[in-house]
């Protein structure tokens, strides 16, 4: 008998900005099915730069999903953690997506884009790259026969602008007042001076609302002040270039990840691969336990008992230690656990990891061992975020 052909991968995609990480000496790597920039200096000076100035990532492989019709707040409610029916026009929201197990799927980001004067809601979602398709797929499953649902990667991008100077370059670029744009919230602004309202405005649709403005979400995985712009795909590599111009620097995947862990922030596959709860993750406040949602019953029960395994923040007392995801975790014996993910924070200088605990080992302060190419490594449960925010929330 012959043997099968092996299968055939399918081919990597590129973002509307691949030409840019080329020409601005971006080094490409294959991440989730895409072909993206993992740096483009060094990952140590881009997270420099966005913790001190303004960092540019392109973030365009993230799923971008409309759902548009009455039910559309109903599936999301449904589906996610969040109670989505009671959001408020331009409010966004953190939730997680599980399965009847109460592990996570994925996690991602809705907003409610439309005015609040329509009988038809309008959402926008973005799920992880690697999980996009799966996500769409299952909403599609679940949604009913009033309820649009659309698929934006490639005719709109999605560029995140990070860091305390992110602010002041958006405005000098655009006739933009974002001073009343709060934290987790999302408006259209416009491109040109007096085409709309300098504070932005609400009640208009992906399809046909990116001709005359752009969709800015003040939101980021970054921990710092920041905003995550959707444009039309065919005007990216021009609005990057003007970023660049105005002493924004180009980031990759590597300074995206060191930023995150600082920030406690989870990893899909890392953190999570459907083998984890919400609670388990230590993310509580995005469980609203006021609906029914997919998982809520053991999501209940668990709080109710207590997760039996926790996500503790551990770092490295041992200079030049430097865990890794895999990293194995001891305390006084055999291994119990691995890091789910692991790094160098270059804002702290030190050894960072996260990874899951039994409760009796979690608080802040037990101690642990880790096994560092084969090296043993004393460690400290600290309390998460690693890094403390000073980034203004109003």
């Amino acid at each position: 008998m012959s043997t099968p052909p092996p299968p055939v991968a399918a081919p990597l995609r590129r973002t509307a900005l691949y030409e840019f990480h080329r020409r601005h000496g971006g080094h490409i790597v294959p991440f989730a099915g895409w072909e993206m920039p993992l740096y483009y200096s060094s990952i140590l000076a881009e997270h420099k730069a966005v913790r001190e100035g303004v960092g540019l990532f392109d973030v365009s492989h993230m799923g971008i999903l409309t759902l548009d019709g009455a039910h559309a707040a109903d599936l999301l409610g449904r589906r996610t953690t969040a109670n989505v029916p009671a959001l408020t026009p331009e409010q966004v929201r953190y939730t997680f997506l599980l399965e009847s197990t109460g592990f996570i799927v994925d996690d991602l980001l809705v907003s409610r884009v439309d005015a609040g004067d329509e009988l038809a809601r309008s959402f926008v979602a973005v799920p992880n790259a690697s999980r996009a398709d799966e996500i769409e797929e299952i909403l599609r499953q679940h949604r009913g026969p009033d309820t649009k649902i659309a698929r934006w990667n490639g005719p709109v991008a999605l560029l995140a602008v990070q860091g305390p100077k992110s602010r002041a370059v958006l405005e000098s670029l655009y006739p933009w007042d974002l001073s009343g744009l709060p934290f987790y919230h999302v408006r259209f602004f416009p491109k040109k001076e007096g085409t709309g309202p300098r504070n932005g405005r609400l009640g208009l649709h992906l399809s046909n609302a990116l001709g005359d403005w752009l969709m800015v979400s003040r939101t980021g995985y970054t921990g710092e002040l920041g905003y995550e712009v959707f444009v039309p795909a065919a005007e990216a590599d021009a609005l990057a270039e003007r970023l660049l111009a105005a002493g924004v620097v180009p980031c990759g995947l590597g300074c995206r990840d060191t930023l995150r862990l600082e920030k406690g922030y989870l990893l899909s596959g890392q953190e999570f691969h459907r083998d984890h709860t919400p609670l388990e993750a230590g993310q509580d406040r995005f469980v609203d336990f006021d609906h029914p949602f997919v998982g809520s019953p053991v999501l209940e029960k668990e709080r109710a008992e207590g997760p039996k395994r926790k996500l503790v923040g551990i770092e490295v007392t041992e200079p030049g230690a430097i865990p890794r995801h895999g990293t194995p975790v001891r305390a006084g014996g055999p291994p119990i656990t691995q890091a789910t993910s692991g790094g160098l924070s270059p804002t702290l200088g030190k050894g960072i990891a996260l990874a899951y605990l039994p409760p009796e080992l979690a608080a802040p302060g037990s101690e642990v061992t880790l096994e560092i190419r084969g090296r043993e490594a004393p460690g400290r449960v600290v309390a998460l975020p690693f890094l403390k925010s000073s980034r203004p929330r109003t």
